[in-house]
């Protein structure tokens, strides 16, 4: 049986998908053009019509992985509840031992951008989104009294900073601190950041 002729658009979310897969199994470094076609079944020159380089497929599925995290942080975020609980939710599922997606991939991206220009770019842009996303509910919470943080951006880069610093160590070294301990790191770093006791900041969350 013949493959189904696809949109443009279709092809293209197609491949960024194959490309998001390779990536995972093979690292940024070892995959092929050729390894995504043929985990579709297509030729590398379908995939250089859509993308023209690899550099530009990696830039673009990195892109593409990270958008869908994007947009459930802001689901999460977008709530219709206090800030503080916004956020212990959403740190708690960006953290390394929650439910988001794709911390090989960052870590990946985070070493390739070093000599790739395309890829820098688009990883710098979706690291400043995150950040501005978080520093918009802090400073929302500050601006209402629900907790006296002082400069939401510098506690959203610290935040960021220790959870990503979490997600090496524990996506290299996997099994070397427990989901338990790493979650009780977690709402400490974020009640030290709003500025509230640790147990204001759980019974905040129920």
């Amino acid at each position: 049986m013949g493959r189904v002729r696809l949109s443009v658009a279709e092809r293209r979310e197609e491949l960024l998908c194959a490309a998001v897969e390779q990536i995972e199994q093979r690292g940024v470094a070892a995959v092929r053009i050729s390894d995504v076609a043929a985990s579709l079944g297509v030729s590398s020159a379908l995939v250089l019509y859509h993308f023209s380089t690899k550099e530009k497929l990696v830039a673009d599925a990195f892109s593409y992985a990270a958008d869908g995290d994007l947009a459930h942080l802001r689901k999460l975020l977008g709530r219709r509840t206090t800030a503080l609980r916004r956020l212990r939710s959403a740190v708690r599922w960006y953290a390394p031992t929650g439910q988001a997606k794709g911390w090989r991939l960052w870590i990946e991206g985070w070493a390739v951008a070093l000599r790739e220009p395309a890829l820098r770019d688009v990883a710098r842009d979706l690291d400043q989104q995150w950040k501005a996303a978080l520093t918009g509910v802090i400073a929302e919470g500050a601006a209402t009294g629900e907790f006296p943080c002082e400069d939401p951006a510098a506690a959203a880069w610290r935040l960021t900073a220790f959870l990503d610093g979490l997600a090496v160590q524990m996506t290299s070294y996997a099994g070397s601190l427990s989901r338990a301990a790493m979650l009780e790191w977690t709402d400490e770093a974020l009640a030290r950041e709003l500025g509230v006791d640790r147990a204001a900041l759980s019974a905040g969350a129920r």
